[in-house]
């Protein structure tokens, strides 16, 4: 028996001599090329480090599609052995009802306060002081991805912020590519609306709404100019027809697309095509505008098993998530940032090395997964769409927004809950 299995489990499992070998079933959403790259480490790593068996449940849709079906699965009474979900409150309702695996004590034993880095992607999870998930990485989304391909086509230099890759736009139209690269969904265009809405008010605007909830700076002059910026860029993806973020991204490897506003995840994308960053593509943080990202990312939890042996493959495989081997190979292939401070990056690409200089600064902000409940969050997903693939006006969606951070504040209010900004 290993040193985690003893140390978590009980005063009868600690007189065991042996744990079986079980197959745990691992449920996420990493379907595209660069993430299966990147999530075939941590099963190799488990296969080979344990004796048990990593059993890949990949769940296609993104996390839209992929978070209903696995809380549905926990509620029903069939539970898998892991799971990913995102930094924030997705499993607060499932961890309040009993159903997610306490890791408290293993978290205390490794100090994993201690080498966490922010320290708020495990209060994300934390409820009454018991700690529930395994950050596993940080990804942020206010990222421009350019295409050099497709603006030396155009005769155009490499923009360095958004308001030169406006610029060089129609240029672009002319030449036969597509400005902005855009899938047709809702949360890859909220992605977008959060960049361009903090390129546009700045940091302090920006969390006076999303963290406090201030419905009344929504409204105002400034988020006024944030939602025209917004309405300008549904123009330049106006022939952006594909579904799939990685499609997207695609157009971006393939010089048909200036450019793509999407996380940093995007990154698996071109390192498995080949590309190199700073020779052909390039990476602006924060739009070109401001050296700060938010603090999104992704967890394990471990639904509640009844089963000893399965908890102590449970709590092996928490323990691995977080080691440093584990932590480098799998947020170099995934091209997130890792959550330990306390590992050599030195290998990784000039975009890696951006965000972790931003991070090394302290420039992060909470992501809205983290600021927002899941309803919350979901109807901003809903407002998007319906602006990116209709006439809008900017106008309304500007209603249209400060009624749901209206809403938002109420819960909040009335319900006295404290997120963790």
């Amino acid at each position: 028996m290993n040193i985690i299995t003893k140390l978590l489990c009980s005063a009868a499992c600690l007189a065991a001599t042996s744990v079986s070998a079980k197959d745990l079933e691992v449920t996420h959403w990493w379907t595209s090329g660069g993430e299966a790259a990147a999530v075939s480490t941590l099963a190799k790593a488990f296969n080979e480090k344990t004796d048990h068996n990593w059993i890949d449940g990949a769940i296609a849709g993104g996390g839209g599609t992929s978070i209903p079906a696995i809380i549905s699965r926990i509620i029903g009474g069939e539970p898998m052995g892991a799971t990913q979900l995102n930094h924030g409150r997705q499993a607060q309702e499932l961890i309040e009802a009993g159903m997610m695996t306490d890791l408290t004590e293993i978290a205390e034993a490794q100090g994993w306060r201690d080498i966490v880095n922010p320290v708020s992607l495990l209060d994300s999870c934390t409820v009454d002081g018991r700690v529930y998930c395994v950050p596993v990485n940080i990804h942020s989304a206010q990222w421009l991805w350019v295409s050099h391909g497709a603006f030396e086509k155009a005769g155009l230099a490499i923009p360095k912020n958004w308001d030169e890759f406006v610029a060089g736009s129609a240029e672009l139209e002319k030449n036969g590519i597509v400005p902005l690269a855009m899938g047709q969904q809702g949360w890859q265009q909220s992605i977008a609306f959060g960049a361009l809405v903090l390129g546009v008010v700045g940091v302090d605007k920006f969390l006076e709404v999303t963290g406090d909830k201030n419905a009344e700076v929504a409204a105002g002059p400034e988020w006024t100019r944030a939602f025209q910026s917004v309405a300008n860029a549904r123009e330049l993806a106006r022939k952006s027809k594909v579904q799939d973020w990685n499609l997207a991204t695609n157009m971006v490897i393939t010089d048909t697309a200036g450019g793509q506003i999407m996380g940093d995840w995007a990154q698996g994308e071109f390192q498995v095509a080949g590309e190199v960053a700073g020779v052909d593509y390039s990476c602006l943080p924060g739009m070109g505008f401001n050296e700060i990202l938010d603090t999104g990312g992704d967890a394990f939890y471990f639904p509640v098993i009844d089963d000893a042996d399965t908890k102590a493959a449970q709590m092996e495989l928490a323990s691995l998530l977080i080691s440093p081997e584990v932590q480098v190979e799998f947020n170099l292939a995934k091209g997130s940032l890792p959550v330990r401070g306390d590992i050599d990056m030195s290998s990784a690409n000039a975009c890696m090395q951006k965000g972790l200089n931003i991070l090394a600064a302290g420039g992060i902000m909470p992501s809205n997964r983290q600021t927002f409940d899941a309803d919350t969050d979901q109807q901003i997903n809903d407002l998007m769409a319906e602006f990116w693939a209709t006439d809008m006006s900017a106008t309304d969606a500007q209603a249209s927004y400060v009624s749901i951070i209206k809403r938002a504040n109420y819960i909040i209010t009335t319900q006295a809950i404290n997120w963790p900004v």
